[in-house]
């Protein structure tokens, strides 16, 4: 990422009002806690030390300062085995702090989605994934743009007002 770009933490430090994601991809690129899950290894919840990590921490020091942090998930029926494991451990995120919710793919036919997962600080500012076709993020965007943001934080809203909260989202 280049340098010039905020990080993530950066972003999120600055932000006094809200932060929305929106997850559009039934998959992204494998990560060590994917693979271990899909080789049966599953957490143990009741010891948060073993799966308490700085983004949790940041999410919940963030919460704290006022800051509601939601993410709303498009996702295909039947789900990918990646979109279960996210299911999974959407659980850190919940306990973290944010707030969660799933969407059916086919239940947004009618929202005009951007082609890109994004994060949104503030109603003013994105942050916009870039990924390859196995899902490596290959570049973040930041961008003020005015008619981009509307479109992006439009298509949050439809989103999140369609969607299923996690704890009734079964999979």
């Amino acid at each position: 990422m280049p340098s010039s770009v905020l990080s993530f933490a950066e972003l999120l430090g600055q932000c006094e009002r809200s932060a929305v994601h929106l997850e559009l991809r039934d998959s992204y690129a494998p990560t060590d806690r994917f693979e271990a899950w899909k080789r049966g290894e599953r957490i143990d919840w009741e010891d948060r030390a073993s799966w308490w990590h700085p983004y949790d921490q940041l999410i919940t020091d963030t919460v704290a300062r006022g800051v509601a942090i939601r993410r709303a998930r498009v996702v295909s029926d039947p789900v990918s085995d990646y979109i279960r494991w996210e299911h999974y451990v959407t659980r850190a995120n919940v306990v973290a702090g944010e707030e969660v919710r799933w969407l059916p793919r086919r239940q947004a036919t009618s929202i005009a989605l951007p082609g890109n997962d994004f994060w949104l600080f503030d109603d003013t500012l994105l942050r916009v994934h870039h990924f390859s076709g196995d899902g490596v993020v290959v570049e973040d965007e930041i961008t003020s743009a005015s008619e981009v943001v509307k479109l992006c934080s439009a298509a949050f809203e439809a989103v999140w007002e369609r969607a299923v909260p996690h704890h009734l989202y079964e999979i």
